[in-house]
């Protein structure tokens, strides 16, 4: 009978296809119920564009699908989502995705209801319900990689969104009036500053290279501190999550962090200062597809 028990539990078990795509590399990976089964990431192709991923994406569902048939789907996409319309606003770092509608696309490929969010929402999502941010609420996410992006959990564990679906944009919080010129056109960026595609731009060499020199990383932390601080001081969260491949620097550079972090923050203000690296390292945006699939299925 007990036999009997599992394999009917087994067989009740959704298949979620879950889809982070970035600046710099792009992931999928298989959840059976909340276990991953599969993962895969491929380097992206920036001169590509979007008919190169989706031609990517199509190749990995096409050959998960014959093992393994997929009921569900969310995306993370790096760039701003035009969320109640279910369509890519537009990608700072690859060209083509202007307007479109990746969930329809991916949805007849898989057959399958897809829904897609920031991925910088959908990582606060993963990191809030399975990772570093499960006991604190509201919730601010940031993640620091080839562009810098940030999203909120609320109390009740929803994303919040804003109006227009573009909260959370903290990458595009000027830190340096008058600085070098961003990819979004204004200037001072704290992505421009501290995003790892600007990292490599300016100094020549990567984040993670550039992280290991500590007087690189004193001056680092400056801007970066500027935009933890804004966030802090008008969202109070009770804890900041930061998240991406910059973060891999560990301590290196969030000791630092919150040491600048304590000096510029104003004097009398008792809000929290908790700021805590991903718990689910470079897999946060695909715990939240996973997360944000459920929700759409609820």
């Amino acid at each position: 009978m007990a036999c009997r028990r599992r394999s009917r539990q087994h067989r009740n078990f959704v298949n979620t296809l879950a889809i982070d795509i970035g600046g710099t590399k792009f992931s999928a990976a298989l959840f059976e119920g909340a276990r991953m089964t599969r993962r895969e990431s491929r380097a992206t192709d920036r001169e590509g564009g979007r008919e190169w991923m989706l031609a990517q994406l199509e190749s990995i569902i096409r050959e998960w699908k014959s093992s393994a048939p997929m009921q569900r789907c969310g995306i993370g996409f790096g760039g701003p989502v035009d969320f109640p319309r279910q369509r890519t606003a537009l990608s700072t770092h690859v060209e083509g995705w202007r307007d479109f509608d990746l969930p329809r696309h991916i949805a007849g490929i898989l057959n399958a209801p897809v829904i897609m969010d920031n991925d910088a929402n959908v990582g606060a999502l993963g990191e809030a319900r399975h990772g570093a941010g499960r006991d604190a609420r509201p919730l601010f996410y940031v993640t620091l990689s080839t562009g810098i992006g940030g999203g909120l959990i609320l109390e009740n564990g929803e994303v919040y969104r804003g109006a227009d679906s573009y909260a959370g944009e903290i990458g595009h919080l000027t830190v340096q009036p008058g600085g070098p010129e961003c990819l979004c056109g204004s200037r001072g960026c704290l992505e421009r500053m501290c995003g790892g595609l600007w990292l490599k731009r300016d100094y020549g060499k990567s984040a993670r290279e550039l992280l290991h020199d500590p007087e690189f990383v004193s001056r680092y932390v400056i801007p970066l501190a500027m935009g933890l601080k804004a966030a802090i001081m008008l969202l109070n969260p009770a804890s900041v999550v930061l998240g991406g491949g910059i973060v891999k620097a560990g301590d290196a550079l969030l000791i630092p962090l919150r040491q600048e972090l304590r000096r510029q923050m104003t004097a009398w203000s008792r809000a929290r200062l908790d700021v805590v690296p991903a718990a689910l390292g470079d897999d946060s945006v695909l715990w939240g597809a996973l997360a944000l699939a459920e929700s759409a299925g609820s």
